[in-house]
């Protein structure tokens, strides 16, 4: 029998179902722990020390080495099709796992960000408020396969140069682990990208609400070796999926300061932009 996590269960079952996540390598106090799927690749489930108003807390992670994985940008407007759920994309395009690639415009296709893939260009602007690149698809062998990049550090021209894949998003935590977000009121559900000391690349996932300040904090506090982080998505649309053996995560968010500030989202919306990867 496969192990689902789904969002918008009511939370006695969501809560049930992720503790059955069994406690491999890596294990730590407070129920923290990383399971180990494959070679290079474990899931991890996190008890954040400060409690969500709307309920318990968890932060669901994928650990990916890059090493063993590739990954993949897919786009709405480069396939020549809809925007999917994330389970969708995994599933039409034989994706292990997927989140949002990053925020789009109101054409629904857009990156907000600069956005390339090879030589289709989804957004060719360069935001100087987004101080966060993921790149991947290197040009020579001498760069990593997968790196976050802090726009202040290095140029953008200079990681796209340097790389056929890049995605530009607002950045949540500066290297080598430093909150970048200013402290404020706004909370949301929230899907960001992350990478941690060793060059694994981290897919991190909460439904709960928090304000980004205090979301980077308990990301920072947690035993996973975060350096840097961008963010993806926030609210009903941030998504997650992830399908390996007998392992399946299917979850979206809901709470959203403003735009919808409940915990009554019970389905993935559509998307039109994912990161994916698959096994090399």
């Amino acid at each position: 029998m496969s192990r689902r996590i789904r969002g918008g269960y009511p939370l006695f079952i969501f809560l049930l179902l992720i503790v059955s996540l069994p406690t491999h390598e890596g294990s730590t106090t407070n129920n923290n722990s990383w399971e180990k799927v494959d070679e290079g690749l474990y899931v991890g489930k996190f008890e954040p020390a400060n409690k969500a108003v709307s309920g318990g807390s968890k932060i669901i992670i994928i650990k990916i080495d890059p090493v063993y994985y590739s990954f993949r940008l897919l786009c709405a407007k480069e396939q020549g099709v809809r925007g999917m759920t994330v389970r969708e994309w995994c599933r039409k395009y034989g994706l292990i796992g997927a989140v949002n690639a990053g925020m789009f415009q109101t054409d629904y296709v857009s990156n907000v960000g600069y956005m390339k893939n090879f030589k289709q260009v989804n957004n060719g602007r360069i935001s100087s408020r987004y101080q966060s690149a993921f790149a991947f698809n290197p040009v020579n062998k001498e760069s990593a396969s997968a790196r976050l990049f802090d726009l202040d550090d290095i140029q953008m021209k200079g990681v796209i140069s340097r790389y056929n894949t890049v995605i530009q998003n607002l950045r949540l935590i500066k290297r080598p682990g430093l909150n970048r977000w200013a402290n404020q009121p706004k909370q949301w559900s929230e899907v960001a990208l992350g990478e941690d000391k060793n060059g694994n690349i981290l897919f991190i996932f909460c439904r709960q609400p928090y304000s980004m300040y205090d979301f980077n904090t308990m990301l920072l506090q947690l035993p996973i070796d975060i350096v840097c982080a961008q963010h993806l998505e926030g609210g009903p649309e941030a998504s997650i999926y992830f399908k390996r053996d007998n392992i399946e995560i299917d979850q979206f968010g809901s709470y959203e300061t403003v735009f919808n500030e409940n915990d009554e989202n019970y389905g993935a919306w559509s998307i039109p932009n994912v990161i994916g990867f698959v096994k090399k």
